[in-house]
């Protein structure tokens, strides 16, 4: 049995004053503190590529786990729509370079956003149980600074660099339970790129997030022979503190089982759910979790995960 065995982050060091920020676009602290949910933003430095995002949080996952070896990883699947240069060849390809993994590794990318953590364990799951390897990672980089127009206050507040790695293996923290997906491209013009710059209906955004996502959680947990009063703690995509807020509040008194973290980040896209494991996740007392990743596409995906 294949799981998660343990996960790493990279958030680089720059950082954005998002009260300065929201000041220019005549928005005051509590709107940030209230909707936004972070007063600042991760930026990566200009020089820095997807890849070296990638290649740095791979290499905190390497440090932290002395078990595993370079030579150990067989496959490596990177999360991202912002990969380095012009998206030809694929980032993780250069990962692979940068880190040092074998040529005998797999690589390739997957072309999601914020369910993209989701749809990725299932991928790279799949994939290593189909051709019976042992040590994979699946990395999230997906670094908005690269499409960003700092002119947009729809955008401009809420977005941020990062990047994950989790080692999936044999002998896991956790397992991977049932899962379920869903696709609207009928939305797709609600976060797209146009003319190389990243645009969103952020009220459409909100409501598809808040209505659609309690009831495709409840179809999970029942596969899983679960309830949302059994739930010992709700990872959701932090696509900003209004958003999580207003799913934290139809959960009812299951609410406070919602973990809110933007980390001083910000939206982080495909990162933000990893990064929530990865703190709270590991020393905790839970027994079980229920995740879910929704924005781009439109895309969501909603997953429970088990302690062995």
């Amino acid at each position: 049995m294949i799981g998660i065995k343990s996960i790493a982050s990279y958030i680089p060091a720059g950082r954005i004053d998002n009260i300065a920020q929201a000041a220019a676009f005549e928005r005051d602290e509590a709107f940030v503190l209230s909707k936004i949910g972070t007063t600042t933003l991760s930026v990566k430095d200009p020089a820095e590529e997807t890849s070296d995002l990638c290649a740095a949080a791979v290499r905190n996952l390497l440090d932290k786990n002395p078990a595993l070896r370079l030579e150990d990883v067989q496959a490596l699947i990177v999360v991202t729509q912002n990969g380095d240069g012009e998206g030809l060849p694929h980032t993780s390809a250069i990962a692979q370079h940068k880190i040092g993994l074998p040529t005998q590794v797999a690589c390739f990318d997957v072309s999601l956003g914020c369910s993209g953590f989701v749809y990725g364990l299932y991928a790279i799951k799949g994939f290593m149980e189909a051709t019976g390897l042992k040590n994979g990672i699946l990395v999230t980089a997906d670094p908005y600074s690269k499409i960003m127009d700092r002119s947009d206050r729809m955008t401009s507040l809420l977005f941020g660099d990062a990047a994950t790695a989790t080692w999936i293996g044999e002998d896991p923290v956790w397992t991977l339970g049932p899962a379920r997906f869903g696709t609207d491209g009928s939305g797709a013009e609600h976060l797209i790129v146009r003319n190389g710059c990243f645009h969103m209906n952020g009220r459409q955004v909100f409501n598809f997030a808040s209505l659609k996502i309690i009831p495709h959680m409840q179809e999970v947990l029942e596969e899983a022979g679960l309830t949302l009063d059994s739930v010992d703690a709700y990872c959701l995509h932090q696509g900003s503190g209004a958003i999580v807020d207003a799913i934290a509040k139809r959960l009812g008194a299951n609410g406070d089982r919602v973990i809110k973290d933007l980390f001083g980040a910000g939206n982080t896209v495909s990162s933000t759910i990893p990064l929530l494991l990865e703190r709270y996740a590991f020393d905790s007392a839970w027994r079980n979790l229920v995740m879910s990743g929704f924005g781009v596409g439109l895309s969501w995906g909603s997953a429970v995960l088990l302690r062995r």
